[in-house]
């Protein structure tokens, strides 16, 4: 019990950590399913959409802390 006690305390520091990403991907989960029941969308294509938005949010995160990262380490 400790264990699952453990990662569950470890997932949620870690979404907590980055409060930015975590409302980002909150964002785009809703307005993923927000196209697919207000458009019709193909739940296939909105799960493409979410899939790819998901990955570039991602990708400019990691960005902006290598460069938060490298100007502290600049200085």
């Amino acid at each position: 019990m400790n264990i699952l006690k453990d990662v569950l305390w470890e997932l949620f520091s870690m979404s907590v950590a980055d409060a930015r990403l975590t409302t980002a991907i909150l964002v785009i989960v809703v307005v993923a399913v927000l196209m697919i029941d207000a458009t019709g969308l193909s739940p296939l294509v909105g799960g493409a959409v979410l899939l790819l938005v998901c990955i570039a949010v991602l990708f400019l995160s990691v960005r902006r802390e290598a460069v938060r990262r490298q100007t502290s380490h600049s200085d």
